[in-house]
């Protein structure tokens, strides 16, 4: 059995809910994702809770986890080949804003979201 293709239908739709509290679990997302990406598949990335504050430039720093990839170079390789969103809600319970974000960083909701995941040939992980 040989293992999955890359091809223009397949999306993977991850959501990330955690932050600097959970290093682990967000570290395992973006690298999730960012493998995604360097495989050639097409990705979004949600950030909700507190990975919101990833999106903020200088951020990323704030998780530094010993053996994996440094979360900067993650948030880049994942904005360089993909997409990534903060959550609406999240983001105004943070008092962030468009002007807060990196480069190439939108702001979106639930219905976005609820697109994205029910889009024909997309994978959807929640960590």
């Amino acid at each position: 059995m040989s293992g999955p293709s890359s091809s223009a239908s397949q999306r993977l739709v991850i959501k990330s809910t955690a932050g600097a509290s959970a290093p682990e679990t967000t570290n395992q997302a973006f690298t999730v994702a960012a493998t995604a990406v360097a495989a050639g598949v097409e990705v979004s990335l949600w950030l909700t809770g507190d990975s919101a504050w990833l999106a903020v430039p200088g951020r990323a720093g704030d998780i530094a986890l010993e053996h994996a990839a440094s979360m900067a170079e993650l948030v880049e390789a994942v904005l360089e080949g993909g997409t990534l969103t903060v959550c609406t809600q999240c983001a105004v319970r943070r008092g962030l804003t468009q002007e807060d974000l990196l480069p190439g960083v939108r702001i979106a909701g639930a219905p976005k979201f609820v697109e994205e995941i029910m889009t024909p040939g997309t994978q959807a992980l929640v960590y």
